[in-house]
């Protein structure tokens, strides 16, 4: 169990890393990717500006704070939080099912805020991507570099929501974000018995985590 929590959050701390552009992207004209890609570019050459203020990556409120506000747009919540409960997600009341997404992504933006500095070495590399005018849901492939290290395969699964291309899930090396969790979860749901629990337990670790950060 302790090794499959640490690899999911291996994964998930490079799964926002590459979302939030802490890894560099190499030189890429804008022009020559596609809307999809576009967005993983342009907020990473937004938001490697922030990593150049060692002093703000210090301060961990600030950082969850940024995390929070900058992954929510670009990341579709709605639909993750379905995918990851799988058949849990029809059988929970309506007030279930918005704890356990605001839980989840309290979760995800620690887990990731936890990784805000460790991924600094890295370069990506876009894949041709070929996609209709028509087309609402595309996988974004990239290449991840690290001096001495074979590349790492990067797929981002993403949706046109209302207009804007949004991350769902993502495959690092063939392991999906979404599938890991579900997993998880449904391993945790049939251990308490009920997903009320689970949910109890998740914004208790998440109160505990936030509090040992801010100390």
């Amino acid at each position: 169990m302790m090794r499959n929590r640490t690899k999911q959050y291996a994964i998930v701390g490079l799964f926002f890393a590459l979302l939030l552009g802490l890894i560099p992207t190499t030189k890429v004209i804008a022009e020559d990717l596609q809307p999809p890609q576009q967005i993983i570019q342009s907020v990473s050459a937004q938001l490697q500006q922030k990593l150049k203020d060692k002093s703000f990556t210090r301060n961990f409120a600030q950082v969850t704070q940024f995390v929070n506000g900058v992954i929510y747009p670009h990341t579709d919540f709605d639909r993750i939080a379905p995918l990851v409960l799988g058949k849990h997600w029809k059988t929970a009341t309506s007030g279930e099912q918005e704890r356990f997404k605001h839980e989840f992504q309290t979760l995800i933006v620690r887990t990731y805020s936890r990784a805000f500095v460790e991924y600094n070495d890295w370069t990506m590399r876009f894949m041709p991507l070929e996609m209709s005018n028509e087309a609402t849901k595309v996988v974004v492939k990239t290449e991840v570099l690290q001096p001495g290290l074979q590349p790492v395969d990067v797929n981002y699964r993403m949706l046109l929501t209302k207009g804007e291309w949004k991350v769902y899930d993502i495959m690092i090396d063939g392991v999906s974000l979404v599938t890991n969790y579900r997993s998880t979860f449904n391993d945790e749901i049939q251990t308490k018995g009920s997903l009320s629990a689970v949910i109890d337990n998740l914004v208790k670790r998440n109160a505990e985590a936030l509090s040992a950060k801010d100390s």
